[in-house]
């Protein structure tokens, strides 16, 4: 069977698939432990097949935690996966038990599948393990051990992980990148991350130039 997990101790080494979303998305209806692994699209051809967006490192590896389940708490199984067509190498072809023909495909349209914090630690191996939603709220350092702020969230708009960044005047918060270049360090038992940021972090952003208006006739 395929490995699945999460993110090692070093960001920019993803050993196992980590979920971007944890338990604070999850509706009140799913387990307390419930993190987020993806989400379903459209139906995809006559059999049942549906397009899914999986939020692992790993976008295969969605398949391999057990147990499963829907935004609605509904127990799923996913039977296979495979790579989309297209550029975007989180978007899967995932085959569903119970799920034949397009009708019910369709019918998975925009739902979230979900499984257990407890699921995900059973498949660690390692104590550096962790969710990215496990990085949210942790202090922020530079690499001189000035502190920078807090983390508030984590987003991806497509190019990667970021680390958002909230100063501790509580001002405007920055965006970093979220590899070992920038984060060299996670201290998870300490609840902190060590920056190497630019001294500019957060600094607004300058506006644009006027263009000169040309003269009149």
């Amino acid at each position: 069977m395929r490995k699945g997990g999460q993110k090692s101790g070093r960001p920019d080494r993803t050993a196992r698939a980590t979920p971007s979303i944890g338990p604070r998305d999850a509706p009140a209806r799913l387990p307390a432990d419930s993190v987020a692994l993806g989400e379903f699209g459209r139906a995809h051809g006559l059999k049942g097949e549906v397009r899914l967006k999986s939020f692992t490192a790993d976008p295969l590896a969605i398949a391999d935690y057990d147990p499963l389940f829907d935004d609605q708490g509904r127990p799923l199984r996913i039977t296979a996966v495979r790579p989309a067509p297209g550029p975007a190498h989180d978007m899967l072809i995932a085959s569903v038990a119970g799920v034949s023909d397009r009708t019910p495909a369709e019918a998975l349209n925009r739902r979230q599948v979900f499984t257990t914090r407890a699921a995900i630690a059973s498949t660690s191996e390692s104590d550096e393990d962790y969710l990215l939603a496990d990085l949210i709220g942790m202090s922020v350092e530079s690499t001189s051990g000035e502190p920078l702020g807090r983390i508030v969230a984590v987003p991806d708009f497509g190019a990667g992980d970021l680390l958002e960044i909230e100063p501790p005047s509580r001002g405007p918060t920055a965006l970093l990148p979220f590899t070992k270049a920038f984060v060299p360090v996670v201290d998870l038992a300490g609840r902190r991350v060590v920056v190497d940021a630019p001294e500019d972090l957060f600094a607004p952003a300058s506006p644009e130039p006027e263009e000169p208006e040309e003269a009149g006739g």
